[in-house]
């Protein structure tokens, strides 16, 4: 019976926390466009301000941003990571080859909601992509932000699509 497993996804990529100055130049290229993107968040009412980045596969140059937009209704608010994607189709795209999320909460990494996780599932195929976590440092000058983001010590959660919707089914 465990054929039927066979159309579940299976995470291909190891989920590890690594040191921001390890990771390869496109990672940090994704963690500082969503970081800055993250800026332009509008959250009056949760203050809670998150941003994503997604890189197409068609084109690895092509990178796509969204911040999170809420709303009194609290029912339409549009997550980052649905954002930037929204973006990307409308443009065309609707393969990615990787993604990032920066948000800040002390202590812990956020990720994707489970309505973002599946969206990103979406647009994944039947490939797993990389999805780096980071935290906003938001204590760290506006000088040194502009310059760099994060610090070369900074933990980065590295993980999947698979990995954070694991099983997840697809229907074509």
């Amino acid at each position: 019976m465990s054929h039927l497993l066979n159309g579940l996804a299976q995470p291909e990529l190891q989920e590890t926390v690594l040191p921001y100055g390890n990771l390869d130049a496109t990672a940090k290229e994704l963690l500082r466009a969503a970081y800055q993107v993250r800026q332009r968040a509008y959250a009056p009412y949760s203050n809670f301000k998150v941003g994503a980045a997604f890189r197409a596969k068609e084109n690895s140059r092509e990178i796509f941003t969204g911040c999170n937009v809420e709303n009194a209704a609290f029912t339409p608010t549009s997550c980052a990571e649905r954002t930037a994607i929204t973006k990307a189709v409308s443009e065309g795209y609707r393969q990615f080859s990787s993604g990032a999320v920066v948000a800040y909460k002390p202590d812990v990494f956020i990720s994707p909601c489970g309505v973002c996780r599946q969206f990103i599932r979406e647009f994944a195929g039947s490939t797993d992509i990389p999805i780096y976590i980071a935290q906003a440092n938001d204590a760290q000058s506006q000088q040194e932000q502009q310059e760099e983001p994060f610090n070369s010590d900074d933990p980065i959660l590295c993980t999947s699509i698979f990995n954070l919707l694991p099983h997840s089914f697809h229907t074509y």
